[in-house]
């Protein structure tokens, strides 16, 4: 017995810990937004390259149907 006269439990800090194993299907339905989606490609009007929408052909320099950068050609 202890000076109170009362027997205290011992008491462990742990973390917190889950009660049951969370199943495949809610781990599957919390995955069910982590998929990644193809990059969008489009062909350039000038040239035919695939290039990103909204951007500048790498491959020739034109966006919109005018040339916006000077692109060096190499052998």
């Amino acid at each position: 017995m202890s000076e109170t006269g009362i027997f205290y439990k011992k008491k462990e800090n742990f973390m917190a810990n889950p009660k049951r194993k969370h199943s495949k299907a809610r781990r599957d339905k919390r995955r069910s937004h982590d998929a990644l989606t193809p990059v969008q490609t489009m062909k350039c009007d000038h040239c035919g390259e695939a290039k990103l929408p909204h951007k500048v052909c790498s491959a020739c320099g034109y966006y919109k149907g005018r040339q916006v950068l000077a692109v060096r050609i190499t052998a």
